[in-house]
């Protein structure tokens, strides 16, 4: 299930409100805008670190990392490397270095969001619908060039089959074409199906993002069904609880597991099992008070009024029941999926109830971890995993997702070994994002300059 979209319904069609976006944006002297302005040097350099490069599941010790121009540029014994005189070193001896983290289904529209995954170690995000234009088609390049602290950006497409949920929707196969051929030609990288649209108009979408170039990712469609979907075209499914409302006919029935793990593993698809999402909504499903404890988390003071506002009146805390039975279900789907080699991605939904953008990537990897998954294949969904998926569905885009020479410098240096010690990612001693160094200083300061911002809006409301 996906929340409610009433508080994501500021699409592009909104020319109006984009208009005084992007006016707002030209007068921004913001933190967040001006932490990435200064000139980084030619070099950075990770001096004798511990690294877990993620290709395969190893530990080298005693590396230094030379990073130039957003890539990594060396990589090797620190005895080995030569590191330029002028070079910005990071001292970094019995410290752990890893890939960036990458939270594949967010939903969050608000610019000073997008520090809060960097400064969670999250270096990559993709945006899984109802994106406002302006951050399409500029913040991906004001991320690039230094002018704002944000995540890489990857942005889908969401295209539904009725209207009564305010999504762009088609009833036709060529309106369904029109459709695809509006979102390429606006930058987004992926199409997002959603619930309602019909066979054929699923068919054609398909087709013609196959054309374009583009992949097809998101929900269950009802009228074509899990794992048909993917059989057709379809290459990644955004929630495993849209298996259960399709695949398993909403059955708990573990005696199915095993023939729709198979035809998803033979369809050679992707999942974003967003345990996470599931799990928060299982918490407050028909517990205000729970809702109530959401907003008093340590978190909340770096979320916009907005977003707690959403918080503060979702209706999972007014729903009968319970889906307690329905999450221990979905974790042994997700480990059986994952035991099978179906390729598996993180995904939070933030920022729906409880789930705070950067903060809820380590919730989800702590479901991961929960439903039967190592640390290792756990960071494997958030590392490696987005950039093979990436790069096999986004010509052009840069590799990233492991630490090896030519990869994106996206990187998280941390405490201790994650592979042990998976919450020390939680406390990140810095982030690179494009890059970009940012020191635990600099993360906490871009923080409390978020809180004392809000703090002080919220005053004067």
């Amino acid at each position: 299930m996906e929340a409610t979209v009433r508080s994501l319904r500021l699409w592009f069609g909104l020319a109006g409100l984009i208009a005084v976006s992007l006016a707002a944006r030209a007068q921004q002297g913001s933190d967040n805008h001006a932490l990435g302005r200064t000139q980084a040097p030619p070099v950075t350099a990770f001096i004798d670190v511990h690294v877990l490069p993620m290709d395969r599941e190893r530990i080298l010790d005693h590396q230094t990392v030379m990073i130039s121009d957003r890539k990594i540029i060396a990589m090797g014994l620190a005895r080995d490397i030569k590191v330029p005189a002028d070079a910005r070193r990071i001292a970094a001896a019995g410290e752990w270095l890893l890939p960036g983290l990458a939270d594949m289904h967010v939903h969050v529209n608000v610019d000073d969001d997008l520090a809060l995954f960097v400064a969670n170690g999250v270096t990559t995000v993709l945006h899984m619908g109802l994106a406002p234009p302006y951050m399409v088609n500029l913040d991906r390049r004001a991320i690039d060039s230094g002018k704002l602290v944000g995540p890489q950006l990857f942005f889908a497409f969401i295209v539904d089959g009725n209207a009564e949920l305010g999504l762009p929707h088609v009833s036709a196969p060529q309106q369904a074409r029109t459709m695809v051929q509006f979102a390429k030609a606006n930058g987004y990288d992926f199409i997002k199906v959603y619930n309602n649209i019909g066979g054929p108009e699923f068919a054609a979408i398909v087709d013609e993002a196959q054309l374009l170039d583009m992949a097809v990712i998101g929900h269950g469609v009802r009228a074509v069904g899990l794992p048909a979907a993917l059989n057709q075209g379809q290459v990644m499914v955004a929630h495993a609880e849209e298996f259960l409302y399709t695949a398993f006919a909403n059955k708990t029935d573990d005696a199915a597991i095993p023939s729709v793990v198979a035809e998803t593993r033979d369809s050679n698809a992707w999942v974003t099992p967003n345990l996470s999402g599931f799990a928060s909504f299982a918490r407050q499903w028909g517990k205000p008070d729970v809702v109530a404890s959401f907003l008093h988390e340590p978190e909340v003071a770096y979320l916009s009024p907005q977003t707690r506002l959403d918080w503060s009146t979702s209706d999972y805390q007014f729903r009968k029941g319970s889906i307690a039975k329905e999450l221990a279900f979905l974790r042994r789907f997700t480990k059986a999926l994952s035991d099978a080699g179906v390729p598996l991605l993180t995904g939070t939904d933030t920022p729906l109830p409880g789930l705070a953008p950067g903060y809820s990537e380590h919730d989800d990897l702590r479901e991961l971890v929960e439903a039967g998954a190592t640390p290792y294949q756990a960071l494997v969904a958030a590392t490696r995993s987005p950039g093979q998926f990436i790069k096999r569905f986004v010509p052009g885009s840069e590799p990233f997702g492991t630490v090896a020479v030519g990869m994106r410098a996206d990187l998280v240096l941390v405490h201790e070994n994650p592979l042990t010690a998976l919450d020390t990612l939680r406390k990140p001693l810095g982030v690179m994002a494009s890059g970009r160094w940012y020191d635990a200083a600099t993360l906490a300061k871009l923080l409390e300059d978020r809180k004392e911002h809000y703090e002080a809006v919220l005053c004067h409301e």
